[in-house]
């Protein structure tokens, strides 16, 4: 045993020992502690401007951002933001900032109302004023501005079919950017001539600021021919209309290099990584060796379980590539392509088939949760996995496997009171994952 590793033994003899479960419940939530707007927004607010600063925003963290732009900022102050539902002002409190609470994943009118009056606020704004635009992951589908000639029935279809269809974060806010009035960078141009200053919550693998809520204030290197391509790809079935507005170019995006943006500003303020990092470091205090594999994981949610357990077994047996105990931590966004009729976010399906592939390997715990309190659209964040979890749901009559064939984590942690329930966390930083290894 190395000097290190002798250091952190000494350490976790000396601590009080929380159980495993108490162990990842409490890395989960300094992880998201470490990424709320509170905590990252108020160093990255600019200068007031001559004029009026005007707030528009929107994403699961839009309401929380615009408290802490209230909380701290020095002037007059207007403006809007749209949030999902459930993820607002606690109930009773005002702020100067209107929250507008909408639909997410599948935009609807409430998000649609949202975006006409967002647009009305920006006209007649002078050289002198400041939009300050707060974005955070689930904007996307919360400022719902279909283009001309396309409905919002229209994008409700497609959104749905992009949602079940396994493609990626990035894929799927390509198409949407094409189909709207005000993502892909329009958002901003309705600003002109005031300048803009976005600040990004991200919840997009890689962090491009471009991709996080579709990027409704920066310019857009994709095209009308990469939405349709993503389209053909997934072979999804599109109205006639939204394949026409994409052929003809009608839904051409503002690209960079474009002198309209000319100086706009935008800073990522939380990523994965600044969740992963605090984890890593409170799992450090209490003794364990703690190593972070990647905060951009993407792919099917059972593949990517599967990766896990190889490098879970490789420990427990090698102590490769770590030694145990420690704490190995993932982020990134994963996929789940919809087969069964089961209940179950993204997180659930992960720990299922992280579960049926350990097979009850002893001395290994995990939590998997998404960081805006919502596994996918269910009413948990995530859920955690114990050694014996196979065993107790086989002496309730439970059949792991197929359950995970049915797409039904939820249903699978549910019956063994193991669903983490935290309510909306008003941040986004996608998926977080943490497998404590003591056996």
């Amino acid at each position: 045993m190395h000097h290190d590793q002798s250091a952190q033994a000494a350490l976790r003899a000396a601590l009080p020992n929380p159980s495993p479960r108490a162990l990842l419940h409490g890395l989960f939530d300094t992880a998201v502690a470490a990424v709320s707007a509170a905590q990252c927004l108020p160093a990255f607010l600019p200068e007031p401007p001559r004029g009026r600063t005007i707030v528009i925003g929107a994403g699961k963290g839009a309401a929380a951002m615009a408290e802490a732009v209230e909380q701290h900022w020095k002037g007059e102050l207007s403006g809007l933001v749209v949030t999902r539902y459930g993820h607002g002002r606690a109930p009773g409190t005002q702020g100067r900032i209107e929250v507008v609470e909408a639909s997410h994943p599948v935009p609807d009118a409430a998000g649609q109302r949202a975006a006409q009056r967002m647009v009305s606020l920006l006209e007649g704004l002078t050289e002198d004023d400041l939009v300050l635009c707060l974005i955070s992951g689930g904007g996307s589908a919360l400022l719902a501005a279909p283009a001309e000639g396309l409905t919002l029935a229209d994008k409700q279809s497609v959104n749905r079919a992009l949602l079940k269809s396994g493609a990626s974060i990035g894929e799927m806010n390509c198409v949407r950017k094409h189909l709207s009035s005000i993502k892909g960078g329009r958002l901003a141009l309705a600003c002109a001539p005031a300048r803009v200053e976005t600040l990004l919550i991200s919840d997009i693998p890689g962090d491009d600021p471009t991709l996080i809520a579709s990027g409704p204030t920066l310019p857009d290197a994709t095209t009308c021919a990469d939405a349709l391509a993503v389209i053909d790809k997934y072979g999804i079935d599109v109205p006639e209309a939204v394949r026409r507005h994409l052929k003809t170019g009608a839904g051409e995006t503002p690209k960079p290099g474009d002198a309209r943006f000319e100086g706009h500003r935008s800073h990522v303020i939380a990523t994965a990584q600044h969740a992963l990092e605090a984890a890593a470091a409170q799992a450090r205090a209490l003794g364990y060796e703690a190593h972070i594999l990647s905060d951009s994981i993407e792919g099917e949610a059972r593949d990517v379980a599967e990766v896990h357990a190889g490098i879970v077994r490789q420990i427990v047996a090698r102590n490769q590539p770590f030694t145990k105990p420690c704490v190995i931590l993932s982020g990134g966004e994963t996929t789940v392509t919809v087969r069964g009729s089961g209940r179950g976010g993204r997180n659930a399906e992960f720990l299922l088939a992280l579960g049926v592939a350990l097979d009850g390997l002893p001395g290994v715990h995990a939590i998997a949760c998404d960081t805006d309190g919502i596994d996918g659209s269910e009413d948990n964040a995530g859920a955690i996995l114990t050694p014996d979890s196979l065993a107790r749901a086989e002496a309730l009559g439970l059949k792991p496997k197929q359950l995970l064939d049915n797409n039904d984590g939820y249903g699978f942690f549910d019956a063994l009171g193991d669903l983490i329930v935290t309510g909306p966390t008003r941040t986004n930083v996608n998926d977080f994952r943490a497998i404590l290894i003591t056996g």
